[in-house]
């Protein structure tokens, strides 16, 4: 019961995570698109594993806070009204990093299963 509770609250906070996502990327697209897309891209794996078993409740905690700092980087980018070719590339490779975290997860041997 334990289990079903927390998935279910996890697959809750990232769904409300992607639309708060997706809201603010439409709303401010300063050169970020390829950012943009990596962004949503993983957070459609770290859904998948959360559906399919492959991530525990605190993998996914981890790997969404991991997500919410990226977001968080590229609106403080943004805020000048310019992203530079140095902040577009400290945003790829944290989501270089990122990407690595959330396959390591979901393919380590802890699994809701």
């Amino acid at each position: 019961m334990r289990k079903i509770i927390s998935t279910a609250l996890a697959v809750l906070f990232i769904t409300l995570g992607v639309s708060a996502s997706a809201e603010a990327h439409a709303s401010c697209g300063r050169r970020t698109h390829s950012v943009n897309r990596r962004e949503q891209r993983q957070q459609k794996r770290i859904v998948q594993g959360v559906r399919s078993g492959e991530l525990t409740g605190r993998e996914t905690l981890r790997l969404e806070r991991e997500q919410l700092g990226i977001r968080r980087q590229e609106r403080r980018a943004k805020s000048d009204g310019v992203v530079t070719a140095r902040e577009r590339v400290r945003l790829q490779r944290e989501l270089n990093q990122s990407s690595r975290h959330i396959y390591r997860a979901k393919h380590n041997e802890r699994d809701w299963n």
